[in-house]
């Protein structure tokens, strides 16, 4: 029987597309959790004893990054990401829209830790917060450690073109979305064959890292967080179709902020970065110029 962190990280993982293994107690599988009414987000730490630590946790996600008060940490690296093609197929949980590798597809490097990248998903809106402003969607991307323990990458998306990454799962996407909802935790998957994982690897010279939890049940913590600051463009159509396959009250699947309780965010930046930090901060002066005029 596995126990502790690890038995929690990996329920997680399983309970976010119903791969509960066998080494899961019998019936810990009918425990459903959503994001409205009795098992939405505030109710989670009631549901079961295992998903205690989403109401008594104290490092727990997601957050809101506030930009001027994240400190600069020069002893922060480059995000080390090697990744590879590898055979995959597209999941959807009525929670959850994402991306499951049948093996590690690539690794992630953080301090000399080597986390291996199994699967992606997206929540709409986006989880995390910046300076208090969310977002239209968020992707993760998920990494497991030999000894089971997570590091996150987030990539943010605000509304505009359609983004190219989703633009090559529009079709299992639309196929999923056709797909009736038989309740929460009803698996559907389409197959993808082959995916060309090495095009997602693109230099990243800007990040906010902190050190948080899983961000649905049952919450575990000691997780590295790893949030993109250059936010991507999505339009309104692909978000429809991200959300097309959940359950009804699961299509606004993201958990609301939690409190840092001390924690700090610290930001990685190389000059590049500083150059997207000033663009981005510029657009953003615009966007609430032109919202004031309307």
């Amino acid at each position: 029987m596995i126990s502790g962190l690890p038995f929690t990280a990996t329920l997680a993982v399983s309970l976010l597309f119903t791969f509960v293994s066998g080494a899961v107690d019998e019936g810990l599988n009918e425990v459903k959790y959503g994001y409205s009414g009795e098992t939405a987000p505030d109710q989670w730490g009631n549901l079961t004893p295992i998903f205690g630590t989403c109401s008594s946790g104290k490092h727990q996600s997601p957050v809101n990054i506030i930009q001027n008060e994240c400190a600069v940490n020069k002893t922060l690296a480059p995000l080390n990401m090697t990744y590879h093609s590898g055979n995959a197929s597209m999941m959807s949980s009525g929670l959850v829209v994402g991306v499951h590798y049948e093996a590690s597809v690539g690794d992630l490097i953080i301090d000399g830790k080597k986390y291996h990248f199994t699967q992606m998903h997206w929540h709409a809106p986006s989880e995390h917060l910046i300076d208090g402003e969310r977002y239209a969607a968020e992707l993760h991307l998920v990494h497991e450690a030999d000894d089971q323990t997570y590091a996150v990458v987030a990539v943010i998306y605000q509304y505009g073109k359609p983004n190219s990454l989703i633009n090559k799962f529009k079709k299992p996407l639309v196929k999923l979305g056709e797909e009736q909802c038989t309740g929460l935790g009803s698996l559907h998957k389409v197959p993808l064959g082959i995916f060309n994982t090495r095009r997602m690897k693109k230099p990243v010279h800007k990040y906010y890292r902190y050190v948080g939890s899983l961000t649905t049940p049952p919450c575990s913590e000691s997780v590295t967080w790893s949030v993109l600051a250059n936010v991507k463009t999505i339009s309104k159509e692909q978000v429809e179709e991200l959300k097309a396959p959940l359950c009804p009250g699961c299509k606004e699947n993201a958990r609301p902020v939690q409190e840092l309780n001390g924690r700090r965010v610290e930001l990685y930046s190389d000059e590049q970065g500083q150059q997207q930090l000033q663009q981005q901060q510029l657009e953003k002066k615009r966007r609430a110029a032109k919202r004031s005029r309307s």
